[in-house]
């Protein structure tokens, strides 16, 4: 028997009904959308640009001719940022964006610091989310891009860009958001909430690894990152990956089919582990925003438990202890220390991301063996016993023959 599946930030299986759009492409319809001279270009065309609309329904842009397609959000966010950075200002100029950004965007930006932009990180408060505030008072006459992401994919946070997207257009700024873990879960109008782009990617939504898009408003002029044929409006070049952008399509319609039912039994679920964690496990501490977060995503860390040990002995269920892409690294989460949460926390945390398999059984299963091994670790802790005590260990002052002293 596999593991029960709750690592949905890191990747999500392919819904049968993705796959079935798929098959097709990946067999009799083979022909390259740009060969339109014969049929057989024709009816692939046709496809990518049935998943252009698709997409376009999803976020409520204006004209389906707005999506370009690309292998990704990761290509997504370099070309939304690099694209409006070496259009605009010809290496320079101002770039907003927060500490908790995916790696796609916090290593775009740190590459074009050098390259001559200026980067300012707009402050956060302990839940993750941005003070409106004091992302104002960042905003210079040079100012050229706001990029901050809908929703965090560690702890799960969600940003008010309906709000930043107000502000960066009464400035007549450019506003991109890395929505990539929020479609399908909660409700994005790119027009509703002054998105001038917005990144897209097919895995997180129960569709194919390596494709992906970029929303860019009709009207944002971008320098391309990929040259060649001049594809996607010569914003992207290279053969498209039909079969790709039609599981991305079909991946888009069923999330906007299923976003009414499926989140708020998607939100129930994540409630019901979070008052069943509460309610067994004392010094466990719920990371981001207790409310205003993903619909499928619960975070916590547990003192005096080292994360990877607890995931090792959970390998029952399979979680994570935040991004995938960062989780090879034995480095506390940047995300979390962005929050304020210490290193001895840090180290003690698990993500736990839902999806359309997972029941409340799961849900219950989970705290069963989390109450089991959580236990049976903080036995092998003398700081736990301590706590129990009401010895504040941050603040304890150790005798003379600690460890500290030697």
């Amino acid at each position: 028997m596999k593991p029960i599946y709750m690592d949905h930030h890191a990747t999500t299986p392919i819904d049968p009904m993705v796959l079935q759009a798929m098959m097709p492409y990946l067999t009799d319809i083979f022909g390259n959308p740009s060969s339109t001279t014969h049929e057989y270009g024709r009816e692939a065309r046709s496809a990518v640009e049935k998943a252009r609309g698709q997409l376009a329904d999803l976020i409520g842009a204006q004209e389906a001719a707005e999506i370009v397609f690309t292998s990704g959000a990761t290509e997504a966010d370099n070309l939304a940022l690099k694209g409006i950075g070496f259009h605009s200002s010809h290496g320079k100029g101002h770039l907003i964006t927060i500490a908790i950004e995916h790696k796609a965007i916090l290593d775009t930006v740190s590459k074009m610091q050098k390259q001559g932009f200026d980067v300012d990180f707009a402050p956060i408060d302990a839940s993750g989310q941005v003070d409106l505030e004091a992302l104002q008072k960042l905003i210079r006459p040079d100012t050229i891009l706001i990029t901050i992401q809908a929703a965090n994919s560690e702890i799960g946070t969600l940003q008010p860009i309906a709000e930043i997207g107000k502000i960066a257009h009464e400035r007549g700024i450019v506003f991109h958001t890395d929505a990539v873990q929020a479609l399908g879960k909660i409700d994005i109008d790119v027009v509703r909430d002054s998105i001038d782009m917005l990144s897209i990617s097919a895995h997180k939504m129960y569709g194919p690894k390596g494709v992906g898009a970029l929303y860019v408003r009709k009207g944002v002029r971008l320098a391309s990152q990929i040259d060649g044929g001049g594809h996607e409006h010569g914003f992207r070049s290279g053969t498209l990956n039909v079969a790709g952008i039609v599981g991305l399509g079909a991946a888009a319609e069923l999330a906007k089919k299923e976003l009414q039912s499926e989140a708020p039994r998607l939100r129930k679920l994540r409630d019901r582990l979070i008052k069943k964690i509460e309610a067994n496990l004392d010094f466990s501490t719920l990371n981001g925003h207790r409310t205003n977060r993903l619909p499928n995503n619960v975070n916590f860390s547990f003192a005096f438990v080292e994360g990877e040990s607890l995931l090792l002995a959970c390998r029952d269920v399979a979680l994570s202890s935040g991004s995938a892409c960062t989780s090879s690294s034995l480095q506390s989460s940047y995300v979390l220390k962005a929050i304020g949460v210490p290193d001895s926390l840090a180290h003690c945390s698990i993500r736990f991301g839902l999806g359309k398999s997972n029941t409340e059984e799961h849900i219950d299963y989970l705290v069963d063996l989390l109450k089991k091994h959580v236990v049976r670790l903080r036995e092998m802790s003398p700081l736990y016993d301590m706590a129990k005590e009401g010895i504040d260990i941050d603040h304890h002052q150790w005798g003379e023959h600690s460890h500290d002293e030697h």
